[in-house]
């Protein structure tokens, strides 16, 4: 008998929305719990059992834990990068807060495992901007990196102190046919395929020549099951985990869509995001994954394309 019992906060994300149902494929359904802030009439029937749930609101995450006999937490909500600026005391608010709960009631509650994740936000202008190491530089430049790198040393501290089994992963960009983009700087990487499959020409917000590290959701996906896995003497990182798969820019990005639709076109007009990617790193090191807990992403640009164009293609025809 399966006696995992998963909540997922912040499931009507960008990541929970995919992970949910991968997380039911091997917990089975009724195990894997999804709460999000939206009340229930307002997201998908499928998407149950669902409870709405105000992360900030503390006795209302313990009576679930409680109540549902949680034994496993993912705590996906937070204010991204670009959003966060916009709204900073509310970005830290939610971003830091929330996790603090999570970790204080996984202790009190014995939860086995929690995953919670991190973001290439962590770095900044003085990072290494090829290959940034995992021990590298971290001085962000934005609330949202801000709140993930002092996060990452709260998920340390409370493994160091109460042996509360914390994972984390530093997500670069992610690309998915199946959410809109959530208010981050490498959205327009998700934002532009919207665009070529419906005959649109695209502006984007960033300059051509921009790298930034990219990965399609389904490698992030089975990275973040992997990694939760792994055996407990495997991981030896306790902040997170760099995570790596793509590095492109934007125009890289655009000439592989026209490999395949050849009369998109994009023109370029950087805004404010261009200097928050322009503190973060072009490509990323993470080879401490790999050794700890054999990571390898399945996909290339050519074939990330490929899968999301032809997706959102099936998509817009229903």
């Amino acid at each position: 008998m399966n006696n995992t019992k998963i909540l997922v906060i912040g499931a009507c994300g960008q990541i929970g929305t995919e992970l949910l149902v991968a997380l039911r494929k091997r917990n089975g359904h009724d195990n894997v719990i999804a709460t999000d802030i939206h009340y229930r009439e307002n997201v998908s029937p499928e998407i149950a059992p669902y409870y709405k749930l105000d992360v900030l609101n503390t006795d209302a995450l313990e009576a679930l834990i409680v109540d549902l006999e949680i034994t496993q937490i993912y705590h996906l909500a937070a204010v991204l990068s670009a959003k966060g600026e916009s709204n900073p005391t509310l970005a830290w608010d939610l971003n830091m807060n929330s996790l603090l709960s999570v970790l204080d009631l996984s202790v009190k509650h014995k939860i086995s495992k929690v995953f919670w994740p991190s973001s290439i936000a962590v770095f900044g202008p003085d990072s290494v901007k090829e290959n940034c190491p995992q021990q590298g530089v971290t001085e962000p430049s934005t609330v949202y990196g801000i709140s993930k790198a002092a996060g990452e040393q709260w998920c340390k501290y409370y493994f160091e102190k109460y042996g509360l089994d914390v994972r984390s992963l530093r997500y670069p960009g992610l690309i998915s046919y199946t959410g809109a983009p959530g208010g981050g700087t490498t959205d327009y990487a998700v934002d532009i395929f919207h665009h070529a499959i419906k005959g649109e020409s695209y502006t984007c917000f960033l300059n051509e020549q921009t790298a930034l590290p990219m990965m399609f959701m389904q490698d992030a996906i089975n990275a973040t099951l992997q990694l939760m896995d792994a055996p407990y003497k495997g991981i030896k990182v306790r902040t997170a985990y760099n995570l790596s798969a793509l590095s492109f820019t934007p125009e890289e990005l655009e000439k592989e869509i026209k490999s395949l639709i050849p009369e998109f076109s994009v023109s370029y007009a950087p805004d404010f995001r261009q200097a928050i990617a322009d503190s973060w790193p072009a490509s990323i090191d993470d080879s401490a994954a790999r050794r700890d807990w054999g990571w390898k992403p399945s996909y290339n640009l050519k074939a990330m394309v490929r899968e999301m164009l032809e997706n959102l293609w099936v998509l817009q025809a229903e």
